[in-house]
């Protein structure tokens, strides 16, 4: 599943859910990490979300 994700989608996801320190991270607070706008953030987290839902949905059919 998680190789359905690049390594940006990955880490964005990981930092706003807090998946690795339970510590979840605003999108502003990952832009700035990682030297990004809170716009682009955004758009990669909805992509990668829509991209592990498709694996997930398609795991249980």
């Amino acid at each position: 599943m998680e190789d359905s994700l690049t390594k940006r989608e990955r880490d964005i996801i990981i930092m706003r859910y807090g998946l690795r320190d339970g510590k979840c991270k605003t999108q502003r607070e990952i832009a700035a990490l990682l030297n990004i706008s809170r716009s682009y953030v955004s758009r990669i987290e909805k992509k990668a979300l829509k991209k592990l839902n498709k694996v997930l949905y398609s795991k249980s059919v």
